[in-house]
C-alpha cells in the first residue's frame, strides 16, 4: 500500500537502502510508516501490534541462522546465544547504527529521554521486521540482510566463554573455587561524561577489588565491573 507523503516515503527508502532490502515493489509502504511511528504520536496508529509480530520475527530468524550454522551445538547453547541476539541492547545497537531515529515518529520529549533510546529503537527495529514479514507473509524482505548481521554477533558470542553474561561468569567461577559470591557496590556517577557512564560499580571479593564499571543503568555498570573483573581473572589464568 501506498503512503501518501512523498517525502516520509523517500526517507523510509533510504532506511531500506541502508539496511540492504532490494525488492521495494513488494513493500507495505503504510505499515512501514506505522512501524516507525511511536506511540507518543499516537494511541491507536503505532508500531505496538508490528512489534510484536516482529519479536516473533527475530527469534524465529535466528533459531533458523544458529540452526543452520551451529548445528552440532546443543540446544542448550542455542538459546544462551539467541537470548543475546534478540535482547533490547543488540537490537538497539543495530538500530543505531542504521540511524533509526532519524526515521522514527515521536514527540520532543520522548526524543530528548536519552536513558529510554536504546529500547524504544528496539522496539522500532522489531515493528520494521514485522511491517517486512507482514507485507509478503514470508521472510523474503528480511533474511537477505538481517542473516549477515545475526551471523557475526552469534560468532562473536560463541567465542565468548562467558556469553556476554559476565556476572554470572564471574560468580560461577568465585563460586567454584571460594564458595563466595562478589559483592558489588554501585554509586551514582557525580562526573558525569555521558548518559552511558550514570552509574560507577565496584566488585568485590575477600576484601579485594576486582574490577570496576560504569553504565547507564545500575544493571549495566555492574556487567562492566565483571567484565573486567572476568577478563583479568582469565588472563592471569591462561
Amino acid at each position: 500500500m501506498a503512503i501518501q507523503d512523498q517525502r516520509r516515503k523517500r526517507e523510509l527508502l533510504k532506511l531500506l537502502e541502508k539496511l540492504g532490502v532490494k525488492n521495494f515493489a513488494a513493500v507495505n509502504w503504510s505499515l512501514l510508516d506505522l512501524a516507525l511511528t511511536h506511540p507518543s504520536i499516537s494511541l491507536t496508529h503505532n508500531y505496538e501490534h508490528l512489534e510484536f509480530v516482529g519479536d516473533a520475527v527475530i527469534r524465529l530468524v535466528s533459531a533458523e541462522v544458529l540452526l543452520e550454522n551451529y548445528s552440532d551445538l546443543p540446544v542448550g547453547d542455542f538459546a544462551a546465544i539467541r537470548s543475546i541476539i534478540v535482547s533490547d541492547r543488540f537490537l538497539g545497537e543495530i538500530a543505531e547504527e542504521y540511524g533509526f531515529d532519524l526515521y522514527l515518529l515521536m514527540i520532543p520529549s520522548v526524543r530528548n529521554d536519552k536513558l529510554g533510546k536504546i529500547s524504544r529503537l528496539a522496539d522500532a527495529f522489531e515493528a520494521v521486521l514485522g511491517a517486512l514479514y507482514e507485507s509478503t507473509k514470508n521472510m523474503t524482505l528480511i533474511r537477505p540482510w538481517l542473516d549477515p548481521i545475526l551471523i557475526e554477533k552469534a560468532a562473536q558470542v560463541n567465542a565468548d566463554p562467558a556469553r556476554e553474561n559476565y556476572k554470572d561468569a564471574l560468580q560461577e567461577w568465585s563460586q567454584g573455587k571460594y564458595k563466595l559470591l562478589p559483592i558489588y557496590k554501585v554509586k551514582y556517577n557525580d562526573i558525569l561524561d555521558n548518559d552511558n557512564e550514570r552509574f560507577i560499580a565496584e566488585v568485590w571479593l575477600q576484601d579485594k577489588l576486582l574490577g570496576e564499571g560504569k553504565g547507564a543503568t545500575k544493571k549495566a555498570s555492574q556487567q562492566a565491573a565483571a567484565q573486567q573483573a572476568y577478563n583479568s581473572i582469565m588472563s592471569i589464568n591462561k
